[in-house]
């Protein structure tokens, strides 16, 4: 599969700060996969996106889509991407549809934002102004906006954040599509639940430096324990017993437990995204 995007050695200052923002980070984006950035406040992330989608140029070291710098594309690139800001500009005296209709109007490409607004759940409101909307409705609506030209490549961040359970497993599950579609996602976020649902790989920045990359399976095996913890009634009180994962077929102590022992619950030593997060930051998450 094709690298959609390959970062080397980026540098990147901002003219009114003496801190590095971001200092020698390489990663790539494979094409047709979901790829988060994870960190703290402050880590670098939204500097990494405004790199990538052109709203920052002045950095050394090289951005390349497809095998080419950005620097050196033109318009064109905005044909092919789309992106999803945590905080848009909205115009609030416009209805949803007249919103979307307006940026629509910026590209060649044009997908369908009706059927759109009716999968998110905005069907009934995309003819109410948006100064009228909820928070959870405005980021559902800034999701839509960022699909309006049928991009091949996709920045989304938070693009679930503020929303129910219900509405956030919609957004998810389009994700999900777009990618079996052959779209390549880009996802900044602090929602570990998402991370580990959609990413197919996702790299962890602070301090502007890139500390880890890997699958969320991959740094669940480093950073879990490889024990099983049985739990199990013994006269109306619950004891637990630990096992090491390695070998447990032929464990006997945990065959014996299994056969003579009245069980209530049995888990892995599986870590969580969020326990990951801490001990590769060395922060609590946002």
């Amino acid at each position: 599969m094709a690298l959609a995007f390959e970062v080397k050695h980026l540098k990147f200052t901002y003219p009114s700060s003496k801190k590095t923002t971001l200092d020698d980070i390489s990663f790539s984006v494979e094409q047709g996969k979901i790829f988060g950035l994870l960190g703290p406040s402050g880590a670098g992330k939204s500097t990494t996106q405004k790199i990538l989608t052109k709203l920052l140029t002045d950095y050394s070291g090289e951005v390349l889509y497809f095998g080419k710098e950005i620097k050196t594309l033109d318009r064109s690139f905005y044909e092919r991407i789309g992106v999803g800001f945590e905080a848009p500009v909205h115009f609030n005296k416009l209805t949803g549809n007249e919103n979307l209709a307006y940026f629509s109007s910026f590209y060649k490409t044009k997908t369908d934002y009706a059927a759109l607004m009716t999968r998110v759940g905005l069907a009934d409101a995309g003819n109410q102004a948006v100064g009228e909307y909820s928070k959870g409705m405005k980021v559902r609506l800034n999701f839509v906006r960022a699909l309006l030209n049928d991009p091949d490549f996709i920045f989304l961040d938070e693009p679930t954040n503020g929303l129910d359970p219900t509405n956030a497993h919609i957004i998810k599950e389009i994700i999900k599509e777009l990618r079996e579609k052959g779209k390549t996602i880009f996802i900044s976020t602090h929602l570990m639940g998402d991370v580990e649902q959609l990413c197919d790989q996702v790299a962890f920045i602070n301090h502007g430096h890139i500390s880890e990359i890997a699958s969320p399976q991959a740094l669940k095996l480093k950073y879990g324990k490889h024990e099983v913890t049985v739990e199990y009634a013994n006269h109306g009180t619950s004891e637990k017993r630990v096992f090491d994962i390695a070998n447990l077929g032929t464990n006997q102590a945990f065959l014996d437990t299994l056969k003579k022992e009245q069980i209530i619950t049995i888990h892995s030593g599986e870590t969580t995204m969020e326990d990951i997060f801490m001990k590769v930051t060395g922060e609590m998450h946002e």
